[in-house]
């Protein structure tokens, strides 16, 4: 459990990777990290700071891989630093909020919009920064994320969707940079109540939503949407006709979800899957690591994630 106080001052060693938890998930993140071997842990409000390499970590909405530390004995100072770097940055500030703020405006102004889906994300070079003390400047000019401290923030549809489930969708087609579109064709397992389908058939793509539970009214009369009323996990792939897409945001113990993305792949029957990976009680660690390990797949947690991950998949050549 993460019981480490806040960090005011300069690590007892170099720090060589840095992991920031999204909010709630510090505790997640330190039990992933200790099983990963990054070793001795020091928190900075939610950024983890480590002395090892980076590690492949998924729960991590953001990673610093070349962290830096820097002694600023002014403003103006950090800023020249950092401007003598690169342009574009982004600060984490979990204390010092004033003399961060500060630093901020002397920086190039770095002001994202929110999202208008579907785009694609964004392309420039985005670096990140924190203030362990006054004048103690942590940062990486490189990270993983290219958003701001990994957020994600759109501009809501609050009539059309009947939940907001819709959000981990959007995110994780955003971070694809791209979606299905009108002539290309979807399975959306479990789709009760549609949000996963709505997002999908307003984008012109054809939707069958498989569950045995009814959709929301709205979302079963879209015209491109076909409901079929049976079991997600009953459903053969072999017997269904080649899609697109696959998704999936069923609530299903992971391994038995895992077992099925498996036959699925296996099937050859689709070109691309996006599903949940969702966590009831303990995080099963293992089974995450065994999806991350799927050739051609790869796990994140997105902003809009609970406690879940998302598995992305997309077939050699599709």
């Amino acid at each position: 459990m993460n019981t480490q106080p806040e960090l005011h001052t300069q690590p007892a060693w170099p720090v060589r990777s840095a992991y920031l938890a999204a909010p709630g998930f510090e505790d997640v993140l330190e039990q992933e990290l200790a099983r990963k071997g990054a070793g001795e842990l020091c928190w900075h409000g939610r950024l983890a700071l480590s002395a090892r390499p980076p590690v492949a970590s998924l729960w991590a909405i953001d990673i610093w891989d070349t962290p830096q530390l820097h002694a600023v004995p002014s403003i103006k100072g950090a800023a020249r630093i950092m401007r003598g770097l690169q342009r574009n940055w982004a600060g984490y500030a979990p204390v010092l909020h004033r003399r961060s703020a500060l630093i901020t405006d002397a920086l190039p102004p770095v002001r994202p919009r929110p999202v208008s889906f579907p785009a694609t994300p964004p392309d420039a070079h985005l670096g990140g920064w924190t203030l362990l003390a006054p004048d103690q400047l942590l940062l990486s000019p490189t990270k993983s994320s290219p958003f701001i401290n990994g957020e994600v923030a759109f501009v809501e549809n609050r009539t059309d969707p009947p939940s907001r489930a819709y959000l981990k969708l959007w995110e994780a087609l955003f971070r694809l940079g791209r979606w299905p579109v009108a002539g290309e064709t979807c399975i959306d397992l479990g789709a009760c109540p549609g949000g996963w389908t709505w997002v999908a058939a307003s984008q012109g793509a054809h939707v069958t939503a498989i569950d045995r539970a009814p959709l929301d009214e709205s979302v079963a009369a879209l015209p491109n949407v076909t409901c079929r009323y049976e079991s997600a996990f009953g459903l053969d792939p072999a017997a269904c006709a080649p899609v697109d897409w696959l998704f999936s945001d069923i609530i299903a113990y992971p391994t038995r979800l895992l077992a099925l993305a498996q036959r699925w792949i296996a099937s050859g029957r689709a070109a691309r899957i996006v599903m949940t990976i969702k966590f009831q009680g303990e995080t099963d660690h293992d089974t995450a690591d065994a999806f991350a390990a799927i050739p051609g797949g790869r796990v994140l947690h997105l902003w809009h994630n609970k406690h879940e991950l998302t598995f992305f998949w997309e077939r050699c050549g599709a």
